[in-house]
């Protein structure tokens, strides 16, 4: 069993210290240490984590996560070429789905979003090249990642830009909450906090990484 520190840690039977929300599920410690937060340039993965986390809300993220892969049978692997070309037949089917979410106005947002995607990648060559101009700067983050700071942001100002600029363009499901949730899960922030292990390496990624459209 892992150990909860009150800095928003949690040192698991590894020996290694990790956020807090890690827990002890094998899942979502997998999750934690090889995929959140990791700098994604990839518009597929980018227009999936967008959309489950516009289905995550109001639930558990352990809960979308155990279901991932149902979405992503469900959804043609998140590949917005097909799931824009969804109709009403193929809403009537994942509504019938028991292994995703059935929600209506989740499942049509995300078959909607596909096709905002699409003349995202006509416009600026790739969603990725545009969703990367909204990296706050450095002055609009905490100069220390504490627990306590990152309890204090779910949203910020630059999830709050990118939230507005998803509706203008179209999207649905889209508020500063789960855009900030979307930017911490792509990379688009640094968010395991001060101590997590897992810190270093993400940061060592984003230094190496060249920002898409630069």
């Amino acid at each position: 069993m892992a150990t909860r520190a009150t800095n928003g840690l949690r040192t698991h039977e590894d020996g290694v210290a990790r956020c807090f929300w890690a827990g002890d599920d094998a899942g979502y410690r997998a999750y934690h240490d090889d995929e959140w937060g990791r700098p994604e340039v990839d518009d597929v993965r980018l227009y999936e984590k967008l959309c489950l986390e516009g289905f995550q809300s109001g639930l558990s993220w352990l809960t979308i996560l155990r279901k991932r892969e149902a979405f992503r049978e469900a959804f043609c692997g998140f590949d917005p070429e097909q799931v824009d070309r969804f109709g009403e037949r193929d809403v009537a089917r994942l509504l019938k789905d028991a292994s995703i979410v059935r929600h209506r106005g989740k499942i049509e947002a995300a078959i909607h979003n596909a096709g905002r995607v699409l003349e995202l990648q006509q416009e600026h060559g790739s969603l990725a090249a545009w969703v990367w101009t909204f990296e706050p700067p450095a002055s609009e983050r905490p100069k220390k990642l504490t627990y306590e700071a990152l309890v204090e942001m779910p949203k910020t100002p630059a999830s709050a830009r990118l939230a507005k600029a998803l509706k203008r363009r179209g999207f649905r499901f889209v508020g500063p909450t789960t855009a900030y949730a979307f930017m911490q899960a792509m990379g688009l922030v640094n968010d395991h906090v001060e101590g997590c292990a897992y810190r270093a390496v993400v940061d060592e990624e984003r230094a190496a990484l060249r920002r898409p459209g630069t």
